[in-house]
């Protein structure tokens, strides 16, 4: 599937449902880890997102 069509459903995703951990939206999304992975890459490359740390946790969300 394409990066950026998948990019378009992290950011859809994100916005409906705010923060979420890598692994909680490749099951949302039913993709590969590599997909979900590149599409946060794209995201946060064009400055959509923010990165928030805590503890063991790793969770994205959009600017």
């Amino acid at each position: 599937m394409d990066i950026g069509t998948i990019a378009g459903k992290v950011w859809k995703t994100l916005d409906k449902n705010g923060e979420m951990t890598a692994s909680a939206l490749v099951k949302e999304l039913k993709s590969t880890n590599n997909e979900v992975m590149m599409a946060l890459g794209w995201l946060l490359r064009e400055d959509k997102l923010k990165v928030s740390k805590a503890a063991n946790c790793t969770k994205y969300g959009l600017k």
